[in-house]
C-alpha cells in the first residue's frame, strides 16, 4: 500500500511538474517518489533485476541518466531522456495495456478509429519479452 501510494505520489508530481513548465523541484520530487515507490510495491531485488538486466542497461542508462540530469538542474534535457528510457524499459507491457484500453467502453471505441487503429496496434504488436 505504501508503495502504490508513493507511486501514485510520483507520477503526480511529475505530471504536476510538467505542467508547470518543467518546474525542477516538482520534478525530482516526482522522480525521487516513483523509484521508491516501484522499489516498494515490486521489491528493491526485483527492482534492481529489472532495471539492471543485460538487454535493458541502454534503456536503463536513459532513464537513471535523466532522473540524474533533472536534479542537477536540466529538467526539459532530463525529461526527454527519462521518457524515451521509460518507453525502452516498458515496452513489453504495451500490449498487455493495449489489450486492457481496447475493452474499456469509451476508450476502446476511440482506439479502434481508422486513424488511431493503425497507430495502436503498432504499438501494440511488440514482440519483445519483459
Amino acid at each position: 500500500e505504501i508503495g502504490m501510494g508513493l507511486t501514485g505520489f510520483g507520477v503526480f508530481f511529475l505530471f504536476f511538474g510538467m505542467i508547470l513548465f518543467f518546474d525542477k523541484a516538482l520534478l525530482a520530487i516526482g522522480n525521487v517518489l516513483f523509484v521508491a515507490g516501484l522499489s516498494f510495491v515490486i521489491g528493491l531485488e526485483r527492482t534492481f533485476r529489472f532495471f539492471f538486466q543485460k538487454h535493458k542497461m541502454k534503456a536503463t542508462g536513459f532513464f537513471l541518466g535523466g532522473v540524474l540530469i533533472v536534479l542537477v538542474g536540466w529538467p526539459l534535457i532530463g525529461m526527454i531522456l527519462e521518457i524515451y528510457g521509460f518507453f525502452l524499459l516498458f515496452r513489453g507491457f504495451f500490449p498487455v495495456v493495449v489489450g486492457f484500453i481496447r475493452r474499456v467502453p469509451v476508450l476502446g471505441y476511440l482506439l479502434n478509429l481508422p486513424g488511431i487503429s493503425s497507430l495502436v496496434d503498432k504499438v501494440g504488436e511488440s514482440n519483445n519479452m519483459v
